[in-house]
């Protein structure tokens, strides 16, 4: 399997979950972890890149840098939901298989 193609797959396995969980997550966590927002905004770009994409491979190494970053590796905080846990857990998937 490509490197591309493990990308579409966990992309195709994981946006649709994430296009509903993420602005719920923010709705809900955001007041007490600033910090979502930013995951939020950087989604949405990632989201707008791989849709415009298509077939091909987007652009998003500063995307998964920049989350890395604010996310502390996706490092789940200890007072959150599931959804948030799953949001990182799914962003985390999307990231290896981008680097894959």
């Amino acid at each position: 399997m490509t490197q591309n193609s493990k990308f579409q797959q966990a992309s195709k396995a994981h946006m649709k979950t994430l296009k509903l969980y993420v602005p719920v997550v923010d709705r809900v966590h955001g007041p007490h972890h600033p910090e979502f927002h930013e995951v939020k905004q950087l989604f949405e770009t990632m989201a707008e890149k791989i849709s415009a994409a298509g077939r091909g491979k987007p652009a998003l190494d500063a995307e998964f840098e920049r989350l890395r970053q604010v996310t502390g590796n996706y490092e789940v905080p200890g007072d959150v939901c599931e959804s948030y846990e799953a949001v990182y857990r799914m962003l985390s998937e999307l990231d290896a298989a981008y680097h894959a």
